[in-house]
């Protein structure tokens, strides 16, 4: 699954849009000397601005949002909790950028340069070095195809979407994952409290344990969907906007080469697929070696995971869900299933409604939510949600994928304890 994010922010409001207001004069004149200068040199030695752009902002602290839909990846785009020392930029590789570039360039473009010199302005970036990056980018046709919803997509179906994802391929490689991991995991479980079958399920839903991270270029990603973000569907480019600047941001702080980075076609990153702004706030050094990378260390990646569910309110100890027998009346079913995902009625008032749950539900100390998962034409799959549920869906906004994070997570978990661990 292609995970976009789990939260909804964009630029400071205040900061014009490189969409849909033209640069003033004097801002075009530093966009035209950023751009020209970046033009001229790879490692942009001796060539820097100290102008800004008219009427920016310094940084703001972004807030949190609701999670994204089900087909989207982890959320995420905040500032981190706390700011990372920036050493010396990481270098371009390739040459020059072209004088008379392809028509999928970004160099010539003056709303890739405007949005460059407000990224730069807003995370404190050398805005020639910014200017440079955003240049080097291409349209990616695919990724604007990729972003729009299905043309058809049909009846949602619980048991079909389970055997994408608990089956033997996916089994087998958390299997080996689980082996190969297991004091990590454990660690993070004891670090964190998440236990250590729902962080192994959610890196097997998202990448099948590392397989299929992605092949595309995340800087075209989210260039595209910052400046080309195809029409048809709710517009999210201030959205990927701000992931944009979180990944300049990011590889600033990491060192890594924004030209050179790979992940999904929504720009998520890494075996847990994490969104850049995710990145900043909730991933981890856990394997101690003074560098976050969720692309090659398992270990940041467990530990990440958990620092996530953590961070979004998981509670150890807390079950994800309970067996449900919905009311029969219809107004009653009704108004249980109202407020979806979110846990919302005590054990008593459910049970008042004409629900029958499992006796372990009642002695529940929080709030649940009665879940339908559709079956196609077949009966619905019901289930009595908790908070650590509701936890699991801030990093993909839908019950399916909760459920099947859950369910892969113990299949794993019990076929490694059927093989001797």
């Amino acid at each position: 699954m292609i995970q976009e994010t789990s939260a909804r922010t964009s630029l400071p409001p205040s900061t014009p849009s490189p969409l849909s207001s033209p640069p003033s004069a004097v801002t075009l004149k530093v966009l035209i000397t950023l751009l020209t200068c970046s033009t001229l040199t790879i490692g942009l030695q001796g060539c820097s601005s100290t102008a800004s752009v008219p009427g920016s902002r310094p940084p703001t602290q972004a807030a949190p949002a609701p999670a994204a839909s089900a087909s989207a990846a982890p959320i995420r785009s905040e500032a981190p909790t706390q700011a990372r020392p920036i050493a010396a930029l990481p270098a371009l590789q390739g040459t020059p950028l072209e004088v008379n570039p392809s028509p999928n360039s970004y160099a010539h473009r003056a709303d890739a340069a405007a949005l460059a010199a407000l990224i730069a302005e807003r995370e404190q970036l050398d805005p020639a070095w910014t200017a440079s990056v955003l240049a080097r980018a291409q349209v990616n046709d695919a990724v604007r195809r990729l972003i729009m919803p299905a043309a058809n997509p049909g009846a949602k179906n619980w048991s079909a979407y389970r055997e994408r994802f608990i089956e033997p391929i996916r089994i087998r490689a958390g299997v080996a994952f689980w082996k190969t991991h297991q004091a990590t995991l454990q660690r993070a479980q004891d670090t964190y409290g998440v236990p250590m079958d729902i962080i192994a399920g959610v890196i097997g839903v998202e990448t099948i344990y590392g397989r299929y991270t992605g092949n595309t270029r995340v800087l075209d990603a989210l260039t595209t969907l910052s400046l080309d973000f195809p029409k048809g569907r709710s517009d999210r480019s201030a959205y990927f906007q701000n992931e944009l600047a979180q990944f300049l941001k990011l590889c600033a702080e990491q060192q890594d080469d924004p030209t050179q980075v790979l992940g999904s076609s929504a720009g998520a990153i890494g075996l847990p697929q994490f969104m850049p702004g995710s990145i900043r706030r909730f991933a981890v050094d856990f394997d101690g070696d003074g560098h976050i990378d969720l692309r090659n260390s398992p270990a940041d990646a467990i530990g990440s995971v958990a620092n996530f569910l953590a961070q979004h309110g998981w509670q150890r100890g807390l079950p994800t869900h309970y067996a449900v027998q919905p009311p029969d009346d219809d107004t009653a079913r009704t108004t249980l299933l109202q407020p979806d995902i979110v846990p919302s009625f005590t054990s008593a008032e459910m049970l008042k409604s004409g629900a029958t749950l499992e006796p372990a539900a009642y002695s529940h100390p929080g709030l649940l939510a009665l879940v339908m998962l559709y079956n196609g034409g077949a009966t619905p799959t019901y289930l009595a949600g908790t908070d650590n549920f509701y936890v699991i869906t801030r990093y993909n906004q839908s019950s399916y994928y909760a459920l099947a994070v859950i369910e892969l997570g113990q299949a794993v978990s019990a076929a490694a304890q059927r093989s001797g661990k």
